[in-house]
């Protein structure tokens, strides 16, 4: 993780508050089961079961921790209402190259997934977006080199 500091939306926080209990409970029970069951199986130096299912709780445990971690340290971040972009607003914007209308919602960086539209405040668009107000153009370079330009259409809270 980055030692920079991790913004979450109200949504995000309750997110991975769920996976965690999630993960100490219902999760950590099917793993113990599964560890129960390869030991019956016998001899644990080759088993590949028992491998298997340790190896799974071990990296259900970092997970637990990685949450925790997050959890504690991370800035929950209100949707202000003030008219301009911020973190948890769903932005319209239309590309001036091709007229094309594309909606996303700014998210901190550990909540972003391009297939839900959720971009982190952090990207080239996100960080061009912030602080902008509806009907503002902004240029984006992006990580390939290319120029583009966007007009904010529609700012959702």
């Amino acid at each position: 993780m980055q030692s920079s500091e991790i913004i979450l939306t109200p949504d995000g926080r309750a997110k991975l508050e769920e996976e965690l209990l999630w993960r100490e409970g219902e999760h950590a029970k099917e793993i113990t089961e599964s560890i129960k069951t390869a030991k019956d199986f016998g001899d644990l130096s080759e088993n590949a079961e028992y491998d298997a299912a340790k190896e799974e709780q071990a990296r259900n445990e970092a997970r637990c921790n990685e949450i925790r971690k997050i959890l504690a340290t991370a800035k929950i971040v209100e949707n202000a209402g003030t008219g301009t972009v911020s973190i948890g607003c769903t932005v319209t914007i239309k590309d001036q190259t091709t007229g094309k209308d594309m909606a996303f919602t700014i998210v901190g960086t550990t909540e972003t997934d391009s297939l839900k539209h959720r971009i982190s405040n952090e990207s080239p668009v996100g960080s061009a977006l912030m602080g902008r107000r509806k009907g503002d153009e902004v240029t984006v370079t992006a990580p390939n080199g290319s120029v583009r330009t966007y007009t904010i259409e529609k700012i959702e809270r």
